[in-house]
């Protein structure tokens, strides 16, 4: 195992799918001269060349559907947007193209590719550089969502995600690329749809992935020392969702929170919320409670930005009430 950061594990995930297969490259707003925005695929030109590295104009759009169109004649493009918040301009490949292809040809075309980047808040970004969009691309069929915490996941995932044969939506952060990790030294893929349990307990169960799984670390051990045992569970992928890990879960502890950075309305919590009340229902002894951030666009306040992101006080608190001893 070696202890490295998260955007060197993605950049060497990305590598070594590189080496592996010729048709996989990278396309993107400053991925090659100035080795990404965030250093994720730093010496990378200069082993594969402008051909398989290359820099796009300011065009989510266009580049976005070149990828596309690409991934349909036998490629595997990586897309890199410079954060999600961006994809916006090309939604219309994302929905309508990548994930619609194959059922509107009959399966004549797949389109194995990754569109990666970052995702939710980042610090003082304003609101319109701070959405979380997991839920938005999980909700469209034909899309895998997946959003990796630590840089052992990152890697992993990544391997796994460029090697799909379905478009695959990859969320990562701008404030995880300097997280370190271990990671192994040789070769290893992750598979896809599959939680993991971060951490055993028995009193409750805390369901959250991405970034904002720190808060429910410190919350947990803080709990701990008041003698209340949570179980964590990173969903690492949000669609395919891995549903039979958190029923066990809850069918063990009997209680359940979720902590998610998103708008409370309609998303990954509310997805999880319903699937596990209609299918442990007799086996919660509390209510289901959803951490998410304020129902408003991001402030730009450091003030306000505090008040409306989830903390771990948040969970503490979240975690009592469903044990009846808030």
């Amino acid at each position: 195992m070696k202890t490295i950061q998260f955007r060197e594990a993605i950049a060497q995930a990305m590598t070594e799918e590189m080496r592996r297969d010729e048709s996989v490259y990278l396309m993107g707003e400053e991925v090659a001269e100035y080795n990404g925005a965030y250093k994720a695929s730093k010496g990378m030109l200069d082993e594969f060349g402008p051909d398989r590295v290359i820099d796009t104009p300011i065009s989510e759009l266009g580049f976005s559907g070149i990828g596309v169109g690409s991934a349909m004649n036998g490629n595997r493009p990586i897309i890199e947007f410079m954060t999600f918040n961006f994809s916006l301009v090309g939604i219309d490949q994302i929905i309508n193209n990548a994930a619609k292809m194959r059922q509107m040809s009959g399966g004549q075309f797949n389109v194995p590719i990754v569109f990666r980047g970052p995702t939710a808040s980042a610090g003082q970004l304003g609101a319109t550089h701070s959405q979380a969009f997991e839920s938005w691309y999980a909700n469209t069929p034909g899309l895998k969502v997946i959003v990796p915490s630590n840089p052992y996941d990152a890697k992993g995932l990544l391997k796994a995600a460029i090697r799909d044969d379905d478009p695959v939506i990859f969320m990562e952060s701008e404030q995880m690329y300097g997280d370190k990790g271990e990671v192994p030294e040789e070769e290893y893929v992750l598979p896809i749809g599959k939680a993991d349990i971060k951490r055993e307990g028995s009193d409750v169960t805390i369901v959250s992935f991405g970034k904002i799984i720190k808060i429910c670390y410190k919350a947990a051990e803080e709990l701990e020392k008041e003698g209340i045992s949570c179980e964590i569970i990173d969903l690492r992928t949000i669609r395919p969702m891995d549903h039979e890990t958190i029923l066990e879960s809850v069918k063990k502890t009997n209680r359940l929170v979720i902590v998610e950075e998103a708008w409370p309305f309609g998303n990954v919590a509310t997805e999880i919320t319903y699937q596990v009340q209609s299918q442990a229902f007799d086996f919660l002894d509390a209510p289901i409670v959803k951490i998410n951030t304020a129902d408003t666009p991001a402030p730009y306040s450091p003030v306000l930005l505090e008040e409306w992101l989830p903390n771990h006080n948040d969970v503490i608190k979240a975690v009592k009430k469903v044990m009846y001893k808030d």
